[in-house]
């Protein structure tokens, strides 16, 4: 289990998160990339807890998503499983669980201090935290991706979906843009991934 999870986390999160696998009793499985969420908790049937972290992620985003995780885990055996899942109960659980990892051994140092502000009030999904979101993409393999900020005024685009954009307008934090086929407006946040189809 070590030797596949220093795969997967940065080298000093290894022995720690191990002893959180076993303390908690954790079956974690690897999976292939789900384009809607990077991990997944559940109670199986047996009762086993069941973890599943996208193997796609970078060393930094799948350590924080598995601790995210086992935090769900955390939460519901200590409040009772009728808690929110991403309610008071499960934040300060993310956070306790979190602070020990958030160390220059650990996450470039970049990264430090946007991980110090997002855990003083952690978020369902460290996507919707544009500044620490795009920070952890910088680590991800082959990042030659585009996103919604940063392509002009008028661009065309296609998201994963197979739908067709143009971009038009900034409204407060987020994007407008027209689906070609329907003619209807839809928000983007800033850090959406796209495909750049041609720009003006």
């Amino acid at each position: 289990m070590n030797e596949t999870l220093a795969r997967y986390i940065p080298e000093h999160a290894v022995k720690p998160v191990f002893d959180l696998i076993v303390n908690n009793q954790v079956h974690l499985k690897i999976v292939n990339e789900r384009q809607t969420r990077h991990g997944d908790y559940r109670r199986g049937p047996s009762g086993k807890h069941e973890i599943t972290v996208n193997s796609s992620l970078n060393k930094y985003r799948f350590l924080i998503t598995l601790i995210h995780e086992i935090s769900h885990l955390v939460a519901f055996e200590k409040f009772g499983r009728n808690i929110k899942p991403h309610g008071n109960e499960w934040k300060h659980t993310f956070q306790r669980m979190m602070i020990p990892f958030i160390r220059p051994e650990i996450f470039p140092g970049g990264l430090l201090p946007l991980l110090a502000r997002h855990f003083k009030n952690p978020s369902a999904s460290s996507d919707t935290d544009t500044t620490l979101s795009l920070a952890l993409k910088q680590y991800d393999a082959g990042n030659d991706k585009n996103y919604v900020f940063e392509i002009p005024y008028g661009s065309v685009f296609r998201i994963k979906n197979g739908k067709i954009f143009k971009k038009l307008a900034v409204r407060t934090k987020r994007f407008e843009c027209i689906e070609i086929s329907s003619g209807k407006t839809y928000l983007f946040n800033p850090n959406a991934e796209v495909e750049l189809i041609n720009s003006n």
